[in-house]
């Protein structure tokens, strides 16, 4: 399903994204079964590929037999340990949950239960889809019709953002990243069907294909509704690469100080005279005096192109963007189409899953926080939150004494960075408090129906924050979600139920390996507080220089140095990683490595250092412990996609990529200079 291109928050730029996959091996079943009372070594030594030496590629050394024993399902893009954990909570855990509620017939209308049923029932419920065809979009697409003037098409579009239709501009509110106590309008760009402006620009033969094969999905799709329009496909894609064209890069967007421009909404009509913001904001219950702009110039250079576009091409934009939101709501053959594109062409993957699959992640993805209460209570115990707290303090610790050390940071600046460090919170598992979800309408035999009710709700709920203060209790993610996060507008880490389960963290696993997985994630939260980004914002989650400038100077030539290191990756033949869009997460990694390893050191103190477990020191496992929450196999298109949109990089890079920086590595595997996985004292980057 087409991902909701939406405007892009501050919040958002600080999240870690896991999207490989698991495996049914037998080390994750020893570790389900294994005894409260045993600790298990949590690393399946059969993974290790010893044709490799760890020293020249770490990767394949750790993985290399579980990456053939492991080869891509055909309903993925990606498949390593993320992934596999994602699917159990959803194909196994809350599959269960949805049986359970689907079983009863004594639902009480409006209750978080007959929600989840009756969505989870609407989506399996084919016939019903088939037969109604469009029909549900028909009172949008007469609006659309109806568009006679720019004025017009200001406000339909206006209305269809409520639904999550995308248009070139969008709003959302978020913490004031200025004054992170109060709740703000943030506009900005969007409206790009394949994503980011280099699918538009670049003229290798891969993006070439894919521009042609969208302009293919495109008719295909006009084709199957009925739409009278004639090579729809060219339109959009003509009208999308001039949008493109005047749009932020990926790069340009993770610049806080730029993309932070404070100005009171009378001012988007100066900007961008020729477009209606009255009509736009109003259809979406927007009301405001003030708001953060992204790129200004990008509004008055949009202002423009609207003017000169032809109405018919704005309401041909717009049909398309309607179609192609919720294809994956309509008959068969626009699902199958949709996948076509945004599955196999995109990403590579080369079946869908089956439609009983997709109705649970559908169920998740609309009604993740009702699905999620329930998770939460069945398979989050109260007692792993104090586990965890203190795994959390640790790491804490260890980042107050790092930070005490550093040769490159002066005194007063590391006094700031500790008071920041300080004020560090943390929420884990699932929220303290729950919101009610009771006004979203989930009916059985209406499934675009039942997406459109959830929607509205998330829009008014973000919507209803303008103006008001920040509720700091709210949650991000949902707590099944295989993911973490560090949010700078609140100065927290947050860290979902999903994540905490093997391999991440099995309360009875060898502590080496348990570091090596979610201690290393923990660290990699607590560095995005000091990464290229997150070091912007002051301990009380403002947008505010606490640097000396001499220390700033030395932190951007570190991580200048880190940003030419992953350009000259070669991840496929011609493919380098961007190392500039890349480097938050990648000082993450790199910290939160440093961090695990030493509050693991740290937690013997005072005791008899461990044994070796199946010939692996404390100190390899640890490095094994990393390698095994990254081990995964990609398609070349979702290899690709990656490098050119997101912000991390690949799984391989993310596990090879910071170890040569490290000595303790070196010292752990007995590598020598020469060996391809070490780099000259010199040429290591240390930052934190």
């Amino acid at each position: 399903m087409k991902k909701n291109n939406a405007v892009k928050l501050p919040l958002l730029a600080a999240m870690v994204t896991f999207a490989a996959c698991n495996s049914n091996s037998s080390t994750q079943q020893h570790q389900e079964a294994s005894a409260d009372t045993t600790k298990v070594p949590a690393f399946n030594v059969a993974d290790i590929d010893t044709a490799y030496k760890a020293c020249d590629d770490f990767d394949n050394y750790a993985n290399g037999n579980w990456k053939k024993n492991n080869p891509i399902p055909s309903t993925e893009s990606r498949w390593g340990a993320f992934g596999i954990l994602d699917k159990q909570n959803k194909e196994v855990r809350l599959k269960g949950i949805i049986a359970e509620l689907t079983g009863k017939t004594d639902l009480k209308k409006g209750t978080e239960e007959q929600q989840i049923a009756d969505y989870y029932t609407s989506f399996l419920d084919t016939a019903t889809i088939e037969k109604r065809g469009i029909t549900p979009l028909k009172p949008y697409l007469d609006k659309i019709e109806a568009i006679k003037t720019l004025a017009d098409w200001a406000a339909v579009t206006g209305e269809l953002q409520k639904i999550g239709v995308s248009s070139f501009t969008g709003f959302g509110a978020e913490a004031d990243a200025k004054n992170s106590k109060m709740n703000i309008l943030y506009q900005g760009q969007s409206g790009l069907s394949l994503g980011e402006k280099s699918y538009y620009e670049q003229q290798d033969s891969a993006t070439k294909n894919v521009r042609d094969e969208f302009v293919k999905h495109v008719d295909k799709m006009f084709t199957l509704a009925g739409f009278p329009e004639q090579k729809p496909g060219i339109t959009i894609l003509g009208l999308e690469s001039q949008l493109a064209k005047i749009q932020l890069t990926n790069v340009a967007l993770r610049d806080p100080v730029k993309t932070y421009n404070r100005a009171a909404f009378s001012e988007l009509k100066t900007l961008a005279p020729d477009f209606d913001w009255d009509a736009f904001s109003q259809k979406q219950d927007i009301k405001t005096d003030t708001l953060v702009l992204q790129n200004k110039e990008y509004l008055t250079n949009a202002s423009k192109l609207l003017k000169t576009t032809p109405i018919d091409v704005l309401k041909t934009y717009t049909k398309w963007q309607l179609l192609t939101s919720f294809a994956g709501y309509l008959p068969k053959a626009f699902d199958e189409e949709n996948f076509h594109f945004f599955g196999t062409v995109m990403t590579g993957k080369k079946a869908q899953k089956t439609r009983a699959e997709r109705a649970i992640r559908s169920t998740d993805a609309k009604l993740g926080m009702p699905l999620g209460k329930l998770f939460a209570k069945k398979y989050f115990p109260e007692s792993s939150k104090e586990k965890v707290s203190k795994m959390i303090e640790n790491v804490r610790s260890v980042y107050g004494e790092r930070i005490d050390k550093l040769t490159w940071m002066s005194d007063s600046t590391k006094q700031m960075a500790r008071k920041k460090l300080a004020s560090f919170t943390y929420k884990i598992g699932y929220p303290d408090k729950w919101k009610d979800y009771s006004s979203i309408q989930i009916d059985k035999g209406t499934l675009l129906e039942n997406a459109i009710s959830a929607i509205l709700y998330e829009h008014k709920e973000n919507i209803d924050k303008i103006g008001k203060p920040v509720d700091k209790s709210e949650w991000g993610m949902t707590p099944q979600t295989v993911n973490a996060y560090y949010n700078p507008l609140n100065n927290e880490v947050v860290f979902p139920a999903g994540i905490l389960q093997p391999p991440f963290y099995n309360a009875n696993a060898d502590d080496a390996i348990n570091y090596g997985g979610i201690i290393a994630v923990i660290g990699h939260e607590f560095t995005h507080g000091f990464d290229d980004q997150g070091s912007q914002f002051d301990a009380d989650g403002n947008l505010k220089n606490w640097w000396t400038k001499a220390d700033r100077v030395n932190f951007d030539k570190l991580t200048k140095r880190y940003i030419n290191y992953f350009s000259s990756m070669e991840v496929a033949p011609g493919l380098k990683i961007k190392g500039d869009l890349t480097i938050g997460e990648n000082v993450a990694d790199l910290g939160g490595l440093t961090l695990a390893y030493y509050a693991l050191q740290k937690s013997f103190e005072g005791k008899e250092e461990p044994k070796p477990i199946d010939g692996f020191t404390w100190k390899q496992r640890f490095f094994l412990g990393w390698a095994q929450v990254w081990h995964g196999n990609i398609t070349d298109a979702a290899l690709r996609q990656q490098i050119q949109t997101d912000p991390h990089s690949p799984a391989r890079a993310r596990i090879n990529g910071p170890l040569p920086h490290l000595k303790e590595f070196q010292d752990a595997w007995g590598c020598q200079q020469g060996n391809k996985m070490v780099l000259p004292e010199a040429e290591r980057v240390v930052i934190w």
